[in-house]
């Protein structure tokens, strides 16, 4: 099943429900493309009006980065899905002998590995696209500046959630240097990132009590 199919009513029904996915790395990339569309709106409702005359071309090269970045993180919906899957089998395998041990350890290496994949790559989607609503805010219409607001405050959280998804992985692995350079990553991602959303979102709460 494609998730992405999905209609609305029946992604939150799936998710509410004891299926395995979608989960929390899935709703995760689902709100950042919601937070990426967003953005993407408020470039669409700034080309062509003379009042953005000035920053026209580079409006539409962020809607441009944006498009392809929501039909990423789209495409991470089910890529979570997927990868639980494997992980999911993985567990299921036997380890009565020492030989179905060291098979289980290698395939759940593996499968862990492929899981943390998965939601690091959600979360460098997210940091494109707090910085595209960063872009949107400072450049969009006026009057749709709230919604870059939202835009970035959807991708934090999402970000946020992102990096849950690589400690829940992270720390079942036993190769614990591998297990800590890819918390590691996330963290830096983290520190960088986290910050500019919550900057973006001052400066337009800021203007819109102006």
């Amino acid at each position: 099943m494609d998730l992405t199919q999905l209609s609305c009513e029946d992604f939150l029904s799936q998710l509410a429900s004891k299926a395995p996915a979608p989960g929390g790395g899935g709703a995760a990339a689902l709100v950042g493309a919601a937070g990426v569309a967003l953005g993407n709106m408020v470039g669409n409702l700034t080309t062509g009006k003379k009042k953005y005359a000035a920053v026209e071309e580079e409006i539409l090269a962020l809607n441009a980065r944006a498009e392809a970045l929501r039909k990423r993180l789209e495409a991470l919906v089910q890529a979570d899905a997927d990868a639980f899957t494997p992980l999911a089998a993985a567990y299921g395998l036997p380890r009565e002998t020492p030989e179905q041990q060291a098979r289980k350890a290698a395939v759940l290496a593996e499968a862990l590995d492929g899981a943390c994949a998965v939601p690091l790559d959600i979360m460098d989607a997210c940091c494109e696209g707090i910085r595209l609503a960063a872009d949107y805010a400072e450049k969009g219409s006026v009057l749709a500046l709230s919604d870059a607001g939202c835009a970035a405050l959807f991708c934090k959280a999402a970000l946020q959630a992102s990096a849950l998804n690589v400690a829940i992985n992270t720390k079942l692995m036993t190769d614990r240097a591998h297990a800590a350079a890819l918390d590691e990553k996330a963290a830096r991602m983290l520190a960088e990132y986290l910050p500019l959303a919550d900057e973006v979102y001052q400066s337009v709460a800021s203007r819109l009590r102006a």
